[in-house]
């Protein structure tokens, strides 16, 4: 994949659906237990979620603990895995009150932050760099499945990249931009769940024309 292409990709998704005002919470705690509630799951369910845990005053860490796990459960069952994500909510939780708060990892080095987020049992890559960029604005390219299927479509992964890989693809072709690594991930998380889909609708993509995929199913069933 080309520096070319994936700036050609952004400008594209710019033009077509404009700042996406990305990642939608109130505080930054909202923030990190969004991206352990969003693992495997849509974003309509996680703010489902979310809604429960603030009707009861549980998006603030000290208050989430407080919580009975069981009771934790039943807030966040909308975003399902709810048991398991309980236990990794918990766990994050009380690093990050161990740390001293979100304040305490504020002035941590990025690869120091990381290696911490990655030593807290259920925060994979993803979850550690949602925190990193959304939480703390460190220029960090956060792949997800949205990242992996619109590249893969559009023949510019093979599919078979680690994490590491494909973020570093985006980190080198572009400059060391908190904000436009924000406005490139909201734009592909648009882009795969409205049109790039496990059946896509290809119709609507803006990037269709670049897609092989896209135009192998031009007129076919899965625009329909």
């Amino acid at each position: 994949m080309s520096v070319a292409d994936v700036r050609t990709v952004f400008d594209v998704l710019y033009g077509a659906y404009g700042p996406q005002h990305w990642w939608p919470a109130t505080t930054d705690f909202e923030v990190m237990a969004g991206a352990v509630l969003t693992q495997n799951t849509a974003w309509r369910n996680v703010e489902r979620a979310l809604a429960n845990l603030r009707a009861v005053g549980a998006l603030e860490p000290a208050a989430l603990m407080a919580l009975e796990p069981a009771h934790l459960a039943e807030r966040i069952r909308p975003a399902g895995y709810y048991n398991i994500k309980v236990t990794r909510l918990r766990n994050l939780t009380a690093a990050l009150l161990d740390d001293g708060g979100v304040e305490g990892w504020r002035s941590w080095s990025t690869a120091a932050l990381r290696q911490r987020l990655l030593g807290i049992k259920g925060v994979g890559e993803e979850t550690a760099d949602s925190i990193l960029l959304y939480v703390y604005h460190r220029p960090v390219f956060v792949v997800d499945a949205y990242t992996r299927r619109i590249f893969a479509r559009l023949e510019l992964l093979r599919g078979d990249e680690t994490y590491r890989q494909v973020a570093a693809v985006f980190e080198h072709a572009l400059p060391a931009d908190t904000a436009l690594f924000n406005e490139y991930h909201a734009l592909l998380v648009r882009l795969g769940s409205e049109c790039c889909r496990p059946r896509p609708r290809c119709s609507l993509c803006p990037v269709c024309v670049m897609c092989p995929t896209g135009r192998a199913q031009a007129g076919g069933s899965a625009e329909r």
